[in-house]
């Protein structure tokens, strides 16, 4: 079955720094060190940003849709291959009784005209009539054995057409499988180069075939900062590390707070602002690693929007490295 993959709503590099610039601005503005207007062009290329990020959600929606559409299509074209078969079936058997009926007719023709010529006229005149229902039957033989050919090549068209689409959700199939693999072999490599860190705040876990890296924020950073200490700064150098390894991968780091109100005249002014800074402060040290590829790389803050549980608020409080698959080929796949 075909697994749905979710584009995430998140900024790439170039909408981030649009992003942190907009809300430095936005302070600046509260100073008047800044004019509105330039406070209006940031924000405008923020909401250009938050309109790709919809996009990009729209597009994976239709990618999901467009799989389940293929899936239907195959079993109605199942279906349809089915009845034809047996409309197919039925014409043959109809076909051959009619043969039968017109060669009995021509029989009895025959065995009339031999008989004395005193029945000559009326049984011309009933060879007549009989010869014409020959003819109709001759006809209508004609017109089903026309749309018997019609419907076979119409069957040998939707065969062939339905072998196609059973290979591309092979191929789909395939694919998905093959990024299922491929997550499952980054989550392994990534537990083993985390392993010291595990149960000390840091989880690694796959699901729907990507690989989540939870790391609780009393790993990385003091209370209500957002610059991370030497004990975080190792453990995400060893996540940079298996990072370095990899290609054609799509890596969003979100930054998570809990419900605690943060309200401040600096920076960070909010939740918002500490998770967006928080993410930030995260991909700057993995670029620290120059095998890193920054074009892979995106952040994202989510506040307190989106807890893990929310009766424990430590647990709230975190910093989530998702990384998936880029899934360009079977877009281009699902397309075609």
């Amino acid at each position: 079955m075909l697994l749905p993959f979710s584009t995430l709503n998140v900024p790439r590099p170039k909408s981030l720094l649009r992003f942190a610039l907009a809300a430095m601005c936005g302070a600046f503005l509260l100073t008047g060190c800044v004019t509105t207007q330039q406070y209006e062009a940031l924000q405008s290329q923020l909401d250009e940003a938050e309109k790709e990020n919809t996009e990009l959600r729209l597009a994976q929606q239709d990618a999901e849709i467009d799989s389940r559409e293929l899936e239907g299509q195959v079993a109605r074209l199942t279906t349809e291959n089915d009845a034809l078969a047996e409309d197919a079936n039925a014409l043959a058997v109809e076909s051959k009784r009619l043969r039968e009926e017109m060669e009995r007719l021509a029989e009895l023709n025959d065995a009339l005209t031999s008989q004395s010529s005193g029945r000559l006229s009326s049984i011309a005149d009933e060879n007549r009539k009989l010869l014409e229902d020959v003819m109709v039957i001759r006809e209508e033989l004609q017109r089903r054995e026309d749309a018997l050919n019609a419907l076979e090549r119409s069957l040998n068209e939707k065969s062939k057409l339905l072998e196609s689409r059973s290979q591309r959700v092979e191929e789909l199939e395939s694919l998905l499988a093959a990024r299922e693999r491929a997550a499952e072999a980054l989550r392994a490599r990534l537990a083993e180069a985390l392993l010291g860190f595990q149960g000390k705040g840091l989880n690694v876990e796959q699901r729907n075939g990507k690989v989540y890296v939870s790391m609780e924020a009393q790993l990385l950073f003091p209370s209500g900062s957002a610059e991370v200490d030497p004990k975080g700064r190792e453990a995400l150098q060893g996540l940079a590390l298996v990072i370095a390894e990899q290609s054609d991968l799509e890596i969003v780091v979100e930054g998570h707070t809990d419900t605690d109100q943060l309200r401040s005249n600096s920076i960070p002014r909010d939740n918002w602002e500490l998770s967006v800074l928080r993410a930030t402060a995260v991909v700057d040290i993995l670029l620290d690693n120059p095998g890193v590829d920054p074009s892979m790389l995106s952040a994202s803050g989510r506040s307190e929007y989106h807890p893990v549980d929310p009766s424990e608020k430590s647990k709230n409080r975190r910093i989530e490295v998702i990384l998936a698959p880029n899934l360009d080929s079977l877009f281009e796949l699902i397309s075609e």
